[in-house]
Order: C-alpha cells, then sequence, then structure tokens
C-alpha cells in the first residue's frame, strides 16, 4: 500500500525529464496522476504505458500552461 493511495496528483510537463520522474514516482506511491504535456503526444502516450504496466494509474492531458 502506497502513502498516497486514493489521491489524486496534478503534474504539469510531466511527459519528459524531471516531470516524467515526478509522474511515476507519484503513481508508484500510489497516486492516480493526471499530467500535461504541450507537443509530444508520444511521449505523453509513452509515460501513460510505463505507469500503467508497472500497476499505477495515469492519465494525459495536452495544455499549453506556458503562458500563465
Amino acid at each position: 500500500m502506497g502513502v498516497l493511495d486514493g489521491r489524486r496528483a496534478l503534474v504539469t510537463g510531466g511527459s519528459r525529464g524531471i516531470g516524467r520522474a515526478v509522474v511515476e514516482r507519484l503513481a508508484r506511491e500510489g497516486a492516480d496522476v493526471l499530467f500535461s504535456y504541450r507537443d509530444n503526444a508520444a511521449a505523453a502516450a509513452e509515460v501513460v504505458l510505463a505507469v500503467v504496466e508497472s500497476g499505477g494509474s495515469a492519465h494525459s492531458l495536452r495544455a499549453d500552461l506556458g503562458g500563465l
């Protein structure tokens, strides 16, 4: 049982680098993770697949949050 079971997390920019590591860590700890990506749908799909294959839950959302 993870410390984040039953929790939800939102990560901006979760398809590569540090953001991806954060998504994977939160999911490993039991959170249901929603993360945004700007352009690379293939990278986002890869993250979702990796998380799901390891038993976690992740979903991606295309959004450009850079101008906020």
